[in-house]
C-alpha cells in the first residue's frame, strides 16, 4: 500500500507527457499526446509522482480569457486510491485562479461525490453520444450559406461566435485546438460573415466533433456531415442539453447515447450566458 508521504505534487510540462498518456490508459481514458499538449498550452496539468517518479494521479486546469475556467483529466492510479490525491490535485487548480473565476466541470459518477463536498453544484447536463457506423444524409445542402475552410482571417471571428456561445472568449484555447484539428470548417452567409463552424479532432479512438457553433439544428447537421465526410472509423460527439431536434437527428443518424454526465459549477450559481447555439461543446475538459 502506498503511503502519502512517499508522494510529490507538481506541475506536469512536456517531458511527463508519456507518463500522463500511461495514466490515462490505466483508467481506460483516451488522452494521447496531442490532446495532453493542448491541454498544457491552454492551461496546465498538475499531479502527485511517487519515489520513483512514476505519475499516480493528475488534474487539469484551463483558463479562459476573462471570468471562466474549467478542469478535467481529475485521475487516480488505482494503486494510490483513498489518499485523497485526486482532491488535493483539484484543490491546487481551484487555488490557481481568482476566487472571482467561475471554475465548471463535467463530473464522473465517481467524482460526483467528491466535486460536492467541494462546494461545487450541478447546473446542467451533457449528453455523450457515441457511433461506429454513422449513417448521416451526406446530400444536406443549404442555399442560404456556403461552407468554407478555415483560413487565419476569419480567426477573430471565430473567436467572437464562440465567446456568445460558449459563455466566454478562449482565443488562447481555440488557437491550439485549431492546431490540433483534422479539419476546421466556416459557414459563411450571402455577406461573408461567419454565422458558424465546426472542428474535429482525430483521437486514437473516436474522431471528435467539436466545437460546433451553429444558428440552428439544420446547419449544425450540415456542419457534421462535413466533418464526418471520408472518416470510416468511430465518432463521439458531446452535447449540451436543450437540442432535442438535433438529438433527434444524431439517433437517426446512428448515434446512440453512452451517458449523461452532470456539469458542476464553482463560485458561481449557474453557468453563464449562452445563445443557445453551441451544439457540441469541444470535449468534457474544455467544458
Amino acid at each position: 500500500m502506498a503511503t502519502f508521504n512517499q508522494l510529490q505534487l507538481v506541475v506536469f510540462d512536456a517531458n511527463d507527457i508519456p507518463g500522463l498518456m500511461a495514466l490515462s490508459d490505466s483508467v481506460g481514458w483516451d488522452y494521447d499526446e496531442f490532446e495532453i499538449r493542448t491541454v498544457m498550452m491552454s492551461g496546465k496539468i498538475v499531479g502527485h509522482k511517487n519515489a520513483e517518479g512514476e505519475i499516480v494521479s493528475s488534474a487539469a486546469i484551463i483558463t479562459y480569457d476573462s471570468h471562466l475556467a474549467s478542469i478535467g483529466m481529475v485521475i487516480v492510479h488505482e494503486n494510490y486510491r483513498g489518499l485523497g490525491l485526486g482532491r488535493l490535485a483539484t484543490q491546487k487548480c481551484i487555488e490557481s485562479v481568482s476566487e472571482h473565476t467561475a471554475i465548471m466541470l463535467v463530473a464522473t459518477k465517481d467524482g460526483e461525490p467528491m466535486y460536492k463536498k467541494m462546494g461545487f453544484t450541478t447546473v446542467d447536463y451533457v449528453h455523450k453520444y457515441l457511433t461506429d457506423n454513422y449513417v448521416g444524409a451526406y446530400n444536406l445542402t443549404s442555399n442560404e450559406y456556403t461552407i468554407e475552410d478555415f483560413t487565419e482571417q476569419d480567426f477573430a471571428e471565430i473567436v467572437s461566435l464562440d465567446a456568445a456561445a460558449f459563455g466566454d472568449k478562449r482565443s488562447n484555447f481555440l488557437r491550439n485546438r485549431i492546431k490540433q484539428s483534422k479539419n476546421c470548417i466556416v459557414v459563411k452567409d450571402h455577406h461573408a460573415n461567419i454565422i458558424g463552424f465546426g472542428l474535429s479532432i482525430l483521437g486514437p479512438i473516436n474522431l471528435i466533433l467539436g466545437p460546433i457553433i451553429a444558428p440552428d439544428s439544420k446547419t449544425a447537421s450540415l456542419i457534421i456531415n462535413i466533418l464526418a465526410k471520408d472518416h470510416n472509423g468511430k465518432f463521439r460527439i458531446d452535447i449540451p442539453s436543450g437540442h432535442v431536434e438535433f438529438i433527434k437527428w444524431l439517433e437517426q443518424s446512428g448515434f446512440t447515447e453512452a451517458n449523461t454526465p452532470p456539469v458542476m459549477i464553482l463560485h458561481a450559481e449557474k453557468m453563464p450566458n449562452r445563445n443557445n447555439t453551441l451544439f457540441a461543446i469541444a470535449a468534457q475538459i474544455f467544458g
